[in-house]
């Protein structure tokens, strides 16, 4: 009631203010009755390549994926080059990459409403297979990208490789990272959140430094409107590193906070803006993500809201759900930053994912019959004190900042008999792997699961193997068991028996090119929770 609650007093909110341009985000999805650009632009007449943000492809169903592309001859420019009218695209799915045999195809309209985003729910497809897509538009054809539906929902399928990505901060270096994932044997990518920052990216691209371009002024200021984030995320889609991760795999994108702004919580922003002013940008920013994400219909926002949480299966091995920790939560206590835990903090009435989110969180649970329940979610689940002894501190953005949150989804999955609950984070730029304790003021308690936490794609710069914390943070934390400073990803391996969690790392992004190399691999046993290097 809460969360619903909430839902309608922003609305009624933004109807008393006359905030018409925000509920105009409200609108349906094109074919769902509401009249959309009645003119239609001729394809043939477009003169430059619209496909230069790639193709993408995403939230595998047994016999669906969702595949996208966005038209956009001029990325950098306001509009992208495309006329105000809509564009009639062709799409192709095929068994083999030359498409000589042929698994679907069809047609869609790219609208201006929607910054000429392409969003196709293709069906009809066979489970637990590969599969290859491309567009048309007009003479021109876009690159090919690869992509798998899951297994059947009973499918006693035998292993499953992911590969778990979060915050990549164009202004901090090269995607490099996102190329070595590309070449990566995977079934699926989770992207865990800040895919885009609102940060200004000056004329040389900040710690890329080009050399051989200069990006344009209305770059180099913090995006706030609905044009600044469609234009951010021009420049971020236009790196070759991240479209090629795209067209390699599938992804199941969640966001966290800079995809609108540092640190908010539900609808507080980070300096506290007027509630009213807030909103709009985070409209704006969320209508902007939905349009470059190959997501569903059911998560295109509405105004300010829209539900990007959901359960994805992979066979009988794994059940996914995807939490979103920004949206729904309390504001964070002490006036964020890392505190000494108090009474603010630890009300039990605070919330990191809201009373909705949480029960269908737990629910999920309950009916589950997945050997690997697993949590993809943002921010750092596992208790992380900065200090040995009584004086520590902890970080009230994550789930050290909302422990009554944390206690009651432990708890719930415990009632719900969960074995084998693995938690993917992102957020902090650094690897780590913790032992997940049902209770982490006693360093005695059982062991329930395991976290594996990404590093950042760029965000952060180039980091160092063993950050000047490393020691402190490593005794202060007996349940973690690895903690590297460099960019990266991480892939984990689901199968019968274990889960393994390898820790890939770059030694530079600031310069781009570096190789990639295992940092730390570790496994922890079905039915018998705990890190051990593999």
């Amino acid at each position: 009631m809460r969360d619903a609650a909430a839902q309608l007093a922003r609305r009624r909110f933004l109807t008393g203010t006359g905030a018409a341009a925000a509920l105009a985000f409200a609108a349906n999805l094109p074919g769902t009755g509401v009249a959309y650009a009645a003119a239609e632009a001729d394809a043939r007449k477009i003169t430059e390549n619209p496909f230069t943000l790639g193709v993408a492809s995403g939230d595998p169903l047994p016999g669906s994926v969702v595949l996208w592309t966005r038209l956009a001859p001029k990325p950098y420019e306001p509009g992208s080059g495309m006329p105000k009218a809509r564009v009639q695209v062709r799409w192709e799915v095929a068994y083999d990459e030359r498409f000589t045999r042929l698994a679907g195809r069809g047609k869609a309209d790219a609208h201006p409403e929607f910054n000429h985003a392409v969003h196709i729910e293709a069906t009809g497809l066979a489970p637990d297979r590969v599969y290859y897509y491309r567009f048309r538009a007009g003479n021109w054809i876009s690159p090919v990208g690869r992509t798998r539906t899951a297994p059947a929902r009973g499918a006693k399928n035998n292993e499953l490789r992911l590969g778990v990505v979060s915050c990549q901060a164009y202004h901090d270096g090269y995607y490099t990272a996102h190329r070595h994932l590309a070449k990566e044997d995977l079934d699926v990518v989770f992207h865990l959140g800040d895919y885009l920052y609102e940060y200004p990216v000056d004329a040389v691209g900040g710690a890329r430094k080009y050399t051989d371009r200069k990006l344009p002024a209305r770059f180099n200021r913090e995006t706030v409107t609905l044009e600044d984030y469609r234009l951010r995320y021009a420049l971020y889609k236009s790196d070759p590193d991240l479209q090629a991760a795209h067209a390699a795999h599938p992804f199941i994108v969640t966001w966290d906070d800079h995809e609108v702004e540092n640190n908010y919580a539900d609808d507080i922003s980070e300096n506290n803006d007027p509630k009213g002013e807030f909103l709009l940008r985070r409209a704006a920013a969320y209508r902007a993500y939905w349009e470059n994400q190959p997501l569903r219909r059911p998560q295109q926002p509405h105004g300010p809201d829209a539900q990007l949480y959901r359960r994805v299966h992979f066979g009988q091995l794994a059940q996914f759900d995807v939490l979103d920790t920004r949206q729904y939560r309390s504001d964070q206590a002490y006036g964020d930053g890392w505190r000494t835990p108090g009474p603010e903090s630890t009300d039990p009435r605070r919330t990191l994912t809201g009373a909705k989110q949480e029960r269908w969180l737990i629910d999920g649970w309950r009916s589950s019959s997945a050997l690997w329940n697993v949590l993809p979610q943002q921010v750092t689940f596992s208790e992380r004190r900065n200090a040995t002894g009584p004086g520590y501190k902890l970080s009230m953005d994550s789930w050290d900042g909302y422990p009554a949150s944390r206690e009651r989804v432990l708890k719930g999955a415990e009632a719900a008999g969960v074995d084998n609950l693995v938690v993917l984070t992102g957020d902090v730029h650094v690897h780590y792997a913790f032992d997940v304790k049902r209770d982490f003021k006693n360093e005695k308690s059982r062991t329930v699961g395991v976290e594996f936490v990404t590093t950042s794609i760029a965000s952060g710069e180039d980091g160092a193997d063993k950050p000047a914390n490393w020691g402190t943070y490593m005794a202060a934390n007996p349940h973690m068991k690895f903690y590297n400073g460099r960019r990266g990803y991480v892939t984990v391996t689901l199968d019968r028996e274990k889960a393994r969690a390898d820790f890939r790392t770059v030694s530079a992004v600031t310069k781009p090119g570096a190789p990639v190399v295992t940092a730390g691999s570790f496994v922890s046993e079905a039915g018998d929770p705990g890190l051990k290097p593999a």
